[in-house]
């Protein structure tokens, strides 16, 4: 009896010790960035904006007359787990950079990177994804309401950082606010944001990070699982990640050939005015004509409930569009083919921008019915969007239900069977069509509308 105990008992101090071997090497994983005292392996840059230690927090304090400010760590990272403790005055905006750098030669040394927001306005982006001077918002959480409310106000939030490979996640307060799939930069440094500010009411208001520690080392032990209601966002080119496929994703252009598409006019690819190079499919400039060089390309498959992504490029002042439900039947002679239309237009130079009723030839617009407008942000109008950068159009159909996403927000949304759809209809240039917009299925077109425009990244998921 007495052996059995000791062996009972030696083995009870075994999973101990392995219990506690576990723990110290857990322990040991987790780096500090900041050891309490002083800033020795911190650098600023860009602006003006002071940064001094209080109890064992960086403070970082608002002031006017100075850009951005970065507090930037010395040291570059690339696969890592991040996480620290934050606490911002209500009515500042602050940022965490990650994966960032600063070029002589890019904007004058200006910091560019992912950026994990820290917003204390009634928006609630916090954790959601910026990319710091160069593409904007990539991952706002308009696509993730549960992560939107995880910020707790003018409290102390614990922020995780996850960047493992292409995958970028974040999380507040144990809540995952995105999921990003993203190529653009494996490598950079840390930073933590002072935001420029205009209002002297916020001078002198502080953002004050602490406990931050990171491990680079043993990432899979520490990754953490995605949640169903962080959406996944792939900004991969023409392909699709495990998750999207699992989801019903597939690519509606393979990013090489014209397979799957034809003339909207005929049942052969255009010979002449489209062109597939580099994984991008570009409709070249004719003058700016509706139709008149390659023409409209049309899927040779029909859709009736689907979600669509396409991402494309316009240059200067150019004109183009995504049409849905594109009956090729209906148009045989000249201009382009008749379906609803997600427009794609330089608001800021091409004319089309001030015609048409309340502008709603606009970017993102459907096209000649309903204007497109900021329908998620406590804006008044939608976020501008440039030419000569990759922007993303989502069109999502169920039944009658339709959206329009620009940039991941919603700006269109409205009922293709309801009595003001019918209504709109009747005051528009498809008037003349009969049940416009109502069809169970149709075609998707790319359209030709004599200027310059890209696309890549087509892909659809039938609901």
């Amino acid at each position: 009896m007495k052996n059995k105990f000791n062996f009972f008992r030696e083995l009870l101090l075994l999973y101990m010790a392995l219990f506690l071997c576990t723990i110290t090497m857990a322990q040991s994983d987790w780096k500090p960035l900041f050891n309490g005292k002083n800033l020795s392996n911190w650098e600023v840059k860009n602006g003006t904006a002071e940064y001094h230690i209080v109890n064992n927090a960086i403070v970082g304090t608002s002031k006017t007359g100075t850009p951005n400010t970065f507090l930037c760590t010395k040291k570059m990272y690339s696969d890592f787990i991040l996480e620290l403790e934050v606490l911002v005055a209500p009515g500042l905006n602050s940022g965490i950079q990650f994966r960032s750098n600063s070029f002589k030669d890019y904007k004058n040394g200006r910091v560019h990177g992912y950026q994990s927001e820290l917003d204390t306005s009634k928006r609630a982006w916090t954790g959601g994804i910026y990319d710091e001077g160069r593409r904007g918002w990539v991952y706002p959480l308009t696509i993730n309401p549960k992560g939107s409310a995880a910020f707790n106000n003018g409290e102390w939030n614990k922020v995780r950082i996850e960047a493992i490979g292409n995958t970028i996640k974040t999380f507040i307060n144990g809540i995952q606010c995105t999921n990003l799939v993203d190529e653009m930069t494996s490598e950079g440094f840390i930073a933590l944001q002072v935001h420029s500010i205009r209002d002297e009411s916020q001078q002198g208001k502080t953002i004050q990070w602490k406990n931050i520690k990171i491990i680079t080392e043993n990432l899979d032990r520490y990754a953490t699982e995605s949640h169903p209601y962080a959406r996944q966002v792939s900004y991969l080119k023409n392909s699709l990640t495990k998750e999207e496929k699992r989801k019903g994703w597939r690519l509606l252009w393979d990013g090489k050939t014209s397979k799957g598409w034809k003339s909207a006019k005929s049942t052969e690819f255009p010979e002449k005015g489209w062109t597939i190079e580099n994984g991008v499919l570009t409709v070249m400039e004719s003058g700016g004509g509706e139709s008149r060089n390659g023409g409209d390309i049309v899927t040779k498959n029909k859709f009736g409930n689907f979600e669509l992504e396409v991402d494309f490029r316009y240059t200067p002042g150019a004109n183009s569009g995504i049409k849905y439900f594109v009956d090729t039947s209906l148009n045989q002679g000249a201009g382009s083919s008749i379906g609803c239309e997600f427009q794609i237009l330089d608001d800021e130079l091409h004319p089309d921008a001030k015609k048409g009723i309340q502008s709603n030839r606009t970017l993102a617009s459907l096209y000649d019915l309903i204007r497109s407008e900021s329908l998620q942000e406590p804006r008044t109008d939608r976020r501008s969007a440039g030419a000569n950068a990759w922007h993303r159009a989502r069109i999502i159909v169920n039944g009658g239900h339709v959206e329009h996403w620009l940039n991941n927000m919603k700006v269109v949304e409205y009922d293709r069977y309801s009595q003001m759809f019918k209504y709109l209809v009747y005051y528009s240039k498809y008037a003349k069509y009969p049940g416009f917009g109502t069809a169970a299925e149709g075609r998707i077109l790319l359209q030709d509308h004599g200027n310059t425009v890209h696309f890549k990244n087509i892909k659809i998921r039938e609901l």
